[in-house]
C-alpha cells in the first residue's frame, strides 16, 4: 500500500488551499460537468473547522482532498469536492479519503443523513461500498444554500428546468436512522447504469440545448 497520510485537515494545511482550488477547477473541466467552484478562503475555513480530509504523500505532496458541509439544520451532511492529484490516481486513495470523510462526518454529525450528487461511476462505487444507495432528488436537503452551490455547474440550466427534481447527477443517500440499510449492488448493475447515464445525459442535454 502506498504510504499516504489520510487525515482530518487543520490550520497546518492552509498552505495547500490554492492548489486544492486549482485541482478542483481542473477536474471539473476534464469531466465537463459540475464540481462546485470554491475559493481558497472557503477551503481554509473548512480546514480550520476540521471539516475537511486531506491526503499527503510521504514527501508532502498533495494527494487528494474532500470537505464536509452540513445542511438543513445539520440533518443532512455532504462530503463534497472529492479530488485526487492525477499523479496518484489508481492508487485507491479516493476510497480512503471518502471512507475517512464518511467516518468523520458521523462523528461530527451523529444521526445526520449523508448524501451526495455525482456523475462519476467510480465515486458511485465507493459510495455504494459505504452503504449509500441511489435516491430521487426530493429525498435530499431542501436547503437553498446547497442548491445555490450548483450554479457553477455547466448543467445548472437542466437542474433549473426540472425544478430541482432531476439532472445529470445521480443522488445517493446514507440514512443511519433506517431500520435496515438498503444495499445497492453496484458491480452487478454498473454496466446497465453506465448506459442509462449516457442516454440520460444525451436526452437531457438535447432537450435543454445544454452542451455536456
Amino acid at each position: 500500500m502506498n504510504s499516504f497520510s489520510i487525515q482530518v485537515a487543520s490550520s497546518k494545511h492552509l498552505i495547500y488551499a490554492e492548489e486544492i482550488c486549482k485541482m478542483i477547477e481542473e477536474s471539473a473541466k476534464q469531466r465537463g460537468t459540475g464540481i462546485a467552484k470554491r475559493t481558497p478562503t472557503y477551503i481554509k475555513q473548512k480546514m480550520e473547522e476540521h471539516k475537511a480530509i486531506i491526503g499527503l504523500s510521504s514527501s508532502g505532496d498533495l494527494v487528494g482532498f474532500c470537505y464536509i458541509e452540513s445542511w438543513g439544520n445539520k440533518q443532512y451532511v455532504a462530503n463534497s469536492g472529492l479530488i485526487v492529484n492525477p499523479k496518484f490516481r489508481g492508487t485507491g486513495v479516493a476510497k480512503r479519503i471518502k471512507r475517512k470523510a464518511f467516518e468523520h462526518s458521523q462523528k461530527m454529525f451523529p444521526g445526520a443523513k449523508l448524501f451526495g450528487l455525482t456523475t462519476s461511476l467510480p465515486v458511485m462505487k465507493i459510495n455504494s461500498d459505504l452503504g449509500y444507495y441511489p435516491v430521487t432528488y426530493n429525498q435530499l436537503t431542501t436547503d437553498e444554500l446547497f442548491w445555490r452551490g450548483c450554479q457553477s455547474c455547466v448543467n445548472y440550466e437542466i437542474l433549473q428546468s426540472k425544478n430541482r427534481s432531476n439532472c445529470i447527477c445521480t443522488a445517493m443517500l446514507y440514512d443511519p436512522g433506517a431500520k435496515k440499510q438498503k444495499r445497492w449492488n453496484f458491480i452487478k448493475k454498473s454496466r446497465i447504469y453506465a448506459r442509462f447515464m449516457e442516454l440520460k445525459k444525451k436526452r437531457m442535454s438535447r432537450k435543454e440545448g445544454v452542451r455536456v
